[in-house]
């Protein structure tokens, strides 16, 4: 099976746990080492809004390939039975894009994009 026809939600799944790490990285190498702050702060990233927010942010910019807006296409497209807890359908969508992206590129073992990703999400700060 290519990488492209895997389940744009199974790419989401790999690709939040990828976000995650980069953010707790970027934020543990910030200087934060108190857990409840280091919490507080990752939220600001790893939200479903934060991350949709940060998406727009970067198509605004052109800053996706082809094949990485066809994954985000296919994953916010995409026909879930799950129902997000804390926000709008269409903001989960655009964060699951996001994450679908970073999942697409972590199985192609494309890393320096996934860190281009990530430091354009980390460097311009906080959405929230």
């Amino acid at each position: 099976m290519k990488v492209i026809e895997i389940n744009p939600l199974a790419l989401a799944y790999l690709g939040d746990t990828i976000y995650e790490n980069y953010v707790r990285h970027f934020l543990i190498a910030s200087g934060l080492m108190n857990v409840a702050q280091l919490q507080e702060k990752a939220i600001l990233y790893v939200s479903a809004r934060a991350q949709a927010a940060f998406l727009k942010d970067l198509l605004e910019q052109d800053f996706f390939e082809e094949d990485e807006l066809d994954v985000m296409r296919r994953a916010r497209n995409y026909k879930s039975k799950s129902h997000p807890k804390n926000c709008d359908i269409i903001t989960y969508k655009h964060a699951t894009a996001l994450e679908a992206v970073i999942g697409y590129l972590d199985l192609l073992e494309r890393k320096e994009r996934i860190q281009e990703i990530m430091d354009k999400i980390l460097k311009g700060g906080e959405v929230c």
